[in-house]
Formats: structure tokens, C-alpha cells, sequence
């Protein structure tokens, strides 16, 4: 008996373990290629606003993380630099800079969401016409899936 739940058990761990690599693997496998440095600087040149995302904000990690020039533009928002992989990613523009899940929730509703972030080494997301990114102060990336605050990054 004592055999048997050892197998279980081995074979259960084993599951979650390849689970759990799955989740974290399969956004990396199905990302498409992220602009070169050249298109994302060309496409930051235009841009108004500049900022800096940091892997020592409060709820970043060691899974949960970002790095490197945010280019906030009425056109455009452009990183050049990394994001930690995950699934579900979303850029949000904040009246408030946040490092924290508590207090992106507590500001979501302040907040518009500008797209889907779907590359981990530099990005571009398109500006939609309606949204004024100098009502703002701050980009964020979230992960949408679970609720897990990703990197923020103060613009003006």
C-alpha cells in the first residue's frame, strides 16, 4: 500500500511539475518575433514621454519582472529592453505610479487599457486614437490571467 501512494504521489508531483512548466514555456514558444532595436528605436523616436522599467519594484520577482527604456508616444508605446515570459500580458496607462497588486486593483478603474503585450524582448503597442497618454503618468504591464503585476514604469 505504502508503494502504491508512493507512485501516486511521485507520478501527481511529476503532473504538476510538467504543468507548471507548460504554462511558463508556452507563452515563450508562441510569442512572436518582437521588433528589432532598430524598429523599436525608430518607432521611441517619436515618442513624448520616457521612462524606466525596473526589476526592484515592490511586487516584481524572480518571475515577475521587467527591464529596460518604456517610449510612451500618442502613436505608440515601445520598450527596448526584457520582459520575464508569462501569458496574458496587458498594457495599461495609470493616473498613479504603481509597484503593487493591491494598488493596481485599488486604481484599475482609473486606468485604460491601451493592448496586449505579446513579445518579451522589445515590444510596440499601438495607441488607440481615443486614449491621451498625457492624462497619464505611468505604463504598466499586467498579467491578465493572474492577476499578477508584472513591471510599471513612472513617464512624466
Amino acid at each position: 500500500m505504502k508503494k502504491l501512494l508512493l507512485l501516486v504521489a511521485s507520478h501527481a508531483v511529476a503532473l504538476g511539475l510538467g504543468f507548471a512548466l507548460g504554462i511558463y514555456a508556452l507563452p515563450i514558444l508562441t510569442a512572436p518575433a518582437g521588433p528589432s532595436s532598430a524598429e523599436a528605436a525608430s518607432a521611441a523616436s517619436q515618442a513624448s514621454y520616457s521612462g524606466q522599467f525596473r526589476r526592484d519594484l515592490k511586487d516584481s520577482d524572480l518571475l515577475h519582472w521587467g527591464e529596460g527604456k518604456v517610449s510612451v508616444g500618442r502613436q505608440h508605446i515601445v520598450l527596448t529592453g526584457k520582459l520575464a515570459p508569462g501569458p496574458d500580458y496587458k498594457l495599461y496607462l495609470s493616473p498613479e505610479f504603481v509597484e503593487t497588486e493591491a494598488d493596481f486593483m485599488r486604481l484599475k478603474s482609473r486606468m485604460v487599457r491601451v493592448g496586449d503585450v505579446r513579445t518579451f524582448e522589445n515590444f510596440t503597442v499601438a495607441v488607440p486614437e481615443a486614449i491621451d497618454v498625457s492624462h497619464y503618468n505611468t505604463v504598466i504591464v499586467w498579467c491578465e490571467s493572474f492577476s499578477q503585476f508584472i513591471t510599471a514604469a513612472k513617464y512624466r
